[in-house]
């Protein structure tokens, strides 16, 4: 296995997951190469770099969305590889393809495979034919309004309607029955063609209170796959992950192993190669395969603690050629780890509370963690996704996480904008997250019981 997987990486992404590529790397001896719009010139991952290219202006679409000039950055600096973090064009296959064609590699799956778990409906035919269970509902995309009436009925109300290139809780609708699926139906497609370029949408049943469980899963240009046990991810608002752990509290073993096995069943059957996630719907004792991420996600940080395993760095060595460089039985889960989105929203209306931050300071200690690139002073830029840190509590047992969670966010201090910490001490304090009593719609519920307006 070579020392070093790469000479030089341009990391095509900002914020805190560049800064922790270039973390990263720099324990590799690679070197980097950031990439920042005009209004980031002064960010943490620019000063942290070997090297820094601006490439366009504040907007993402003139800048970090921007294949040309991402390309043209790499181009002139002389990187052999491109890391995409997540988001922007993570999963974009147009840019892996243009990267590949430039000569330099794609630190993620190939085109293929991004065509394939970019669209949920080619997912989940990848899924069906490796054997994974389905929730039921439509097998492709619905053309037509009285098409989509015979499947729900055959199906039950209530369903979801989805977009196929729908993804981050977007494009998603609950429907309840057949007089509200007339009237929305159309309504669905002309959103999703507006946000994702696709009028797809396909149906499956609604799960009242499933658990979002997920497996953080890797895989080599050699025919080997490993799983990295299971997170939970239940915690959310309106699809939007809040809080995130692993492994997943309550799950009864047998079910968690089948679970694992399921994804790396999948992982193998379609050939994928370096790291990403496969999704599950947990109802009961069943599971049902959601979707696949095809790259590293915001939550992988409770994945790494609980393993001792270095995702990114294992990312990297994969993207290389190099065969994996564990085993199954390598993968030992210990302790339990617990992460909240700290965001610059407001805490319980999630007004976004973009500005400067005139007061900072997040808590350390044994087994704390803190994912972040904002400082005292940085500015909060309105253009981008909102998160401001990742916390991540780390202890032998999930009930001393929870405690260590505790006394880390009674330290936290975000002066000058809104921030979710005070949500997150109220949601980590309740008694269904004490007591593991987690549903996808225990947070937009329990929001509602309070009287916050939404």
């Amino acid at each position: 296995m070579a020392d070093r997987p790469f000479e030089k990486v341009l990391v095509a992404n900002r914020g805190e997951i560049a800064l922790r590529v270039i973390r990263a790397c720099r324990e590799l001896g690679i070197e980097t190469v950031a990439i920042f719009s005009e209004c980031d010139a002064n960010a943490l991952h620019v000063r942290f770099a070997d090297e820094s290219v601006c490439i366009g202006p504040s907007p993402a679409t003139q800048s970090y969305l921007k294949i040309s000039n991402v390309i043209s950055a790499a181009d002139i600096t002389g990187a052999d590889a491109i890391h995409p973090g997540y988001g922007f064009l993570a999963e974009n296959a147009d840019f892996a393809r243009v990267v590949q064609d430039h000569g330099m590699t794609f630190i993620g799956p190939d085109v293929e495979m991004l065509h394939t778990f970019g669209d949920k409906l080619s997912a989940k035919a990848a899924a069906r034919e490796a054997g994974l269970p389905l929730i039921p509902g439509s097998t492709g995309a619905i053309a037509e309004i009285e098409e989509a009436v015979e499947i729900a009925k055959e199906v039950g109300f209530p369903v979801m309607l989805k977009a196929a290139a729908g993804g981050g809780g977007k494009g998603m609708r609950v429907v309840e029955d057949e007089s509200q699926l007339r009237r929305v139906f159309t309504l669905t497609s002309n959103e999703a063609v507006a946000a994702f370029g696709c009028g797809d949408v396909f149906i499956e049943r609604f799960l009242r209170n499933p658990r979002h469980i997920e497996v953080q899963f890797a895989g080599d240009k050699h025919g080997n796959a490993i799983h990295l046990a299971e997170r939970d991810c239940s915690m959310q608002r309106r699809h939007q992950k809040v809080i995130e752990e692993a492994p997943a509290p309550s799950m009864p073993e047998g079910l968690a192993e089948r679970i694992r096995k399921a994804a790396v069943d999948l992982v193998q059957a379609v050939g994928y190669h370096t790291v990403g996630t496969c999704e599950f719907l947990v109802d009961g004792d069943d599971f049902f395969f959601l979707e696949v991420n095809p790259r590293i996600q915001v939550e992988h940080p409770v994945s790494e603690l609980v393993t001792g395993v270095d995702l990114i760095q294992l990312q990297l060595r994969l993207a290389a050629g190099d065969v994996m460089p564990l085993a199954q039985e390598d993968v030992i889960v210990r302790g339990h780890a617990i992460e909240v989105r700290i965001n610059a929203e407001h805490p319980f209306t999630f007004r976004p509370s973009p500005g400067r931050i005139t007061g900072y300071y997040l808590p350390g200690g044994p087994g704390i963690r803190v994912d972040s690139a904002v400082h005292e002073h940085a500015q909060v830029q309105p253009f981008y996704d909102s998160l401001v840190a990742k916390l991540i509590a780390y202890a032998p047992t999930r009930e001393e996480a929870i405690l260590k969670m505790r006394g880390a966010l009674h330290e936290c201090v975000v002066e000058g904008i809104d921030t979710t910490i005070d949500l997150h001490r109220e949601l980590i304090d309740s008694a269904a997250f004490r007591e593991a009593r987690l549903s996808t719609r225990y947070i937009d519920e329990w929001l509602t019981r309070r009287g916050t307006h939404r």
